[in-house]
């Protein structure tokens, strides 16, 4: 029977996804405003967006470490406080030199929560003994979409002050948040072998999907602005439009995303997300106007929303003990993809153009269903559905 401290954890992590999807948004919608404000060439841009994927496996890695002897809980006390942190110093750079320790921030501190909000993520479906994993995946979005659009309407108003009115809110979200997360004895509710004794090939095909999703992850938040200014001549008003609309789309499919779960199981759901994702970047390749640009964004939104959320649920699978081993292990696959993305679509825009550069993503969209098998539950013990320890 769940209690008032299972329904107070959820809550809080609820708001910690929602102030790390906040955060994300209100940097990653401004690179084309950086850009442009420093003087960055489209292969600069690419190598400088690099650092934060690079040092965000980093901080992940960290994470997992800390979390293991101390708490998730603790970690993401420290860490998303300086998330905000790095956004802020990012919107103020005056120049590259300035622009570079902020990223760093930024990138350590964004991997750490990632990392810490998915140990809690999957410490509360445990603790509910039933799929919640994309409601909190979910509100991550709808704060994405949040920060676009707040992006979009405060477009006349200079760049840090722009960036730096949602980290308010973040930082008071994070603070509230961090003194109801699960501790580390709610965190390891079931008992189980030793940390670092989860073999690695049954999260293969999990850690392979989580790179590929991250790889079209990468191409539309580091690269819709740019391509919808580039490519299209679209305005200010207009250009974060794309990263929203994807943004928009994730939160609708995740809004349900938990009872179509377990209609249907985890591996239907990713193999039906990889064909509509792979459609979706199609219609980014070909799309000859804006509005149907944005419905392609869209439309890859839809498709690539299911996979993350059922990575980190299956993960937790493997990890009936919550010490966060196979959760930070899939995790950092996340910044694989990122950096493969960021690298491989920004490289391709310099070579063959940024339509061009969107087939990537395409191709290893189209994997993803391939590795649908691989998010099938072996078996129901300890997983989600199951009865909730006593």
């Amino acid at each position: 029977m769940l209690t008032f401290r299972d329904r107070q954890a959820r809550r809080a992590t609820f708001v910690v996804f929602a102030v790390q999807g906040l955060s994300f948004a209100t940097l990653l919608v401004q690179v084309e405003n950086l850009r442009s404000r420093h003087g960055l060439s489209e292969g600069e841009l690419t190598l400088l967006l690099l650092v934060v994927p690079l040092l965000a496996g980093a901080g992940s890695e960290l994470a997992g470490k800390l979390a293991s002897r101390l708490s998730s809980k603790t970690v993401l006390r420290f860490a998303q406080p300086a998330v905000a942190l790095g956004v802020v110093a990012a919107g103020l750079a005056p120049s590259v030199p300035l622009l570079l320790p902020a990223l760093v921030l930024f990138g350590l501190a964004v991997g750490a929560v990632d990392a810490g909000m998915n140990m809690q993520g999957v410490a509360v479906e445990r603790r509910y003994g039933r799929p919640v994993l994309n409601g909190f995946h979910c509100l991550w979005s709808a704060a994405s979409v949040a920060g676009a659009l707040w992006a979009s309407g405060a477009a006349g108003l200079p760049m840090g002050v722009t960036m730096a009115i949602p980290m308010i809110l973040a930082l008071a979200g994070s603070l509230y948040a961090g003194p109801h997360l699960c501790t580390a004895d709610e965190e390891r509710v079931i008992a189980a072998a030793p940390a670092g004794r989860f073999p690695w090939k049954p999260i293969i095909p999990l850690c392979m999907a989580m790179a590929f999703l991250y790889v079209g992850d990468a191409a539309i938040s580091n690269f819709s602005t740019v391509y919808m200014g580039d490519v299209l001549s679209a305005n200010a008003t207009v250009i974060p439009l794309a990263y929203a609309a994807y943004q928009a789309t994730t939160l609708l499919v995740r809004l349900g995303g938990d009872v179509a779960v377990r209609r249907y199981g985890p591996a239907a759901i990713v193999r039906i997300g990889g064909a509509v994702a792979t459609v979706g970047f199609a219609g980014i390749v070909f799309a000859p106007t804006q509005p149907l640009a944005i419905a392609a964004f869209a439309l890859t939104g839809v498709g690539l929303a299911v996979v993350a959320p059922q990575s980190f649920s299956a993960a937790g699978r493997l990890d009936p003990g919550g010490t966060g081993v196979a959760i930070a292990r899939v995790n950092l696959f996340n910044y694989v993809g990122f950096i493969v993305g960021a690298a491989l679509v920004g490289g391709l825009a310099d070579a063959a153009g940024m339509r061009a550069a969107f087939a990537a993503p395409l191709v290893l969209a189209a994997a993803i269903i391939v590795l649908a098998p691989g998010f099938q539950p072996t078996t129901s013990r300890s997983g989600p559905g199951s009865p909730k320890p006593v």
